[in-house]
């Protein structure tokens, strides 16, 4: 039976592949021909090989709060999302407008505050946020440049259009699964893929260590460069190792580093080192214990009072995280008419604010019918969307938004786009996001892609990877093609 041949029910959602009237959108067309010719059977063995392939790659992530083990493969889907060169025009553009803002905010709120005096930001909501660094204000950071990786979550409403949801300005993740996803798609559709001309990210890594190497002190012709991580039992273990590999450059965790003289050092078996930027996957929390958690074991002590004399750099930089924080978030497009006096070219969801009385009396009243965010939480932890929860969960909830209001925002439940998923039962439409990924150094860098992801649960609209999603290759199409 060829793949095509399952049912598949485009439904009320915007659905990449398939128009409103069941017909196959124009730069799908080479794609839906492909997968006509294709068996069933054909297709899982492809797919079988492609999970091989995973395996011995060992591209897996983990599953928090899941009975059956945490660490698993990294689950793909092969039927890529296609992007046209005119769409992903506009995306790229909404994203370079958004960091060149969101770099000129945290420059401010940590200098003169002039958007706070302002009073286009409320200053009690900066004031306020958890990841605020009082400690850093008036401190210049290397080239001024504090998010210099960015992993920005756009979704498709109903009529198509882009929005953004979040920005993940702290330690964004998942771009290794984006290369190795397109690794996966090249090995098992070579021609198919050739065909459509797809722009490439396999050079993401070259960018980034350009981007650290950027910001390095100017006492070295040849910065070293570091990746910091937790240790193998974070999560994203395998992207901290990948991307260490990628760059060619040390991975360490917070026992190899030391700090003499206000400068950081790796040990090595030939002795002390000097490092000049470290390419942090750890929070701010936890980066150093001599100022923030002192029960810390992950950082290292005196990597603050090394990086405020100025003896080495860090990406991203402390203090970035106000910035994503869900409360500011729904201050953005006012961040972006002030200071590049622009208006988005990519709109963000329409937000509540519960700190605000008449929202906070919105939010309550009409709970079971909104999506309700925790303010700092991640990976779709923290959330409730009312439509699909239970009474326990909405009035859990509703006392947590009564009890801690500037915790929490809440949004009009978005109906995600969809996308053809091979499931169990056939091809099924399953909601999916988009995390594109920024590199900000000496310029501006857009992968042509990002991580796709899939909420692979029936009906879900838990993208998450933590929680279960999967995920897609995204193509990029150059030109017309």
């Amino acid at each position: 039976m060829s793949l095509l041949n399952t049912p598949y029910d485009a439904g009320e959602f915007f659905d990449e592949m398939y128009a409103a009237d069941g017909g196959v959108r124009p730069h799908y067309r080479r794609l839906s021909e492909r997968l006509g010719s294709l068996s069933v059977e054909e297709f899982d063995r492809r797919r079988a090989a492609v999970d091989l392939a995973f395996l011995r790659r060992g591209v897996t992530f983990t599953v928090y709060n899941d009975a059956e083990g945490t660490e698993r493969i990294f689950p793909f889907d092969l039927i890529p999302r296609i992007i046209p060169a005119q769409e992903w025009s506009r995306i790229e553009a909404g994203l370079v407008q958004r960091i060149n803002a969101l770099n000129l905010f945290l420059h401010d709120l940590y200098h003169g505050q002039k958007i706070l005096k302002d009073k286009v930001v409320p200053a009690a909501q900066v004031f306020s946020a958890k990841h605020f660094r009082r400690e850093f204000m008036n401190f210049s950071v290397p080239r001024d440049i504090y998010v210099h990786i960015c992993g920005t979550d756009l979704i498709r409403g109903r009529d198509g259009s882009y929005m953004v949801l979040e920005d993940n300005l702290r330690c964004p993740s998942g771009v290794s699964y984006m290369i190795e996803n397109r690794a996966a798609m090249r090995r098992a559709f070579p021609n198919l893929f050739q065909s459509y001309a797809v722009r490439p990210v396999e050079g993401y890594s070259d960018e980034l260590l350009k981007a650290l190497i950027h910001i390095a002190p100017t006492r070295s012709d040849k910065p070293s460069v570091v990746l910091l991580t937790p240790g193998v039992f974070n999560s994203a273990y395998f992207e901290h190792c990948f991307l260490a590999r990628q760059m060619g450059v040390p991975i360490v965790e917070g026992r190899d580093l030391v700090v003499q003289n206000a400068s950081v050092y790796m040990r090595t078996t030939s002795g002390l080192l000097p490092v000049d930027v470290i390419y942090r996957r750890i929070d701010d929390d936890f980066l150093d214990p001599a100022v923030f958690r002192s029960d810390s074991m992950l950082g290292v002590p005196g990597l603050v009072a090394a990086y405020r004399a100025g003896n080495v750099a860090l990406a991203n930089s402390i203090g970035t995280g106000v910035a994503d924080d869900k409360v500011i978030y729904a201050y953005i497009p006012k961040v972006i008419k002030y200071y590049l006096d622009q208006d988005p070219i990519i709109p963000s969801v329409n937000t509540y604010l519960a700190s605000e009385p008449s929202d906070r009396k919105f939010i309550l009243e009409n709970i079971a019918k909104l999506v309700v965010k925790s303010a700092n939480e991640a990976g779709g932890y923290g959330m409730l969307i009312g439509p699909a929860a239970t009474k326990e969960e909405i009035e859990e909830f509703r006392s947590n938004v009564a009890a801690n209001p500037r915790n929490f925002i809440a949004q009009d439940p978005i109906m995600l786009s969809r996308s053809p998923t091979w499931c169990q039962q056939g091809l099924e439409g399953r909601h999916i996001d988009l995390r594109p990924y920024v590199l900000c150094g000496e310029r501006t860098v857009v992968t042509p892609g990002g991580l796709t992801r899939v909420a692979l649960r029936k009906g879900s609209l838990v993208v998450n990877s933590s929680q279960g999603g999967g995920s897609k290759d995204t193509w990029v199409i150059a030109g017309d093609k």
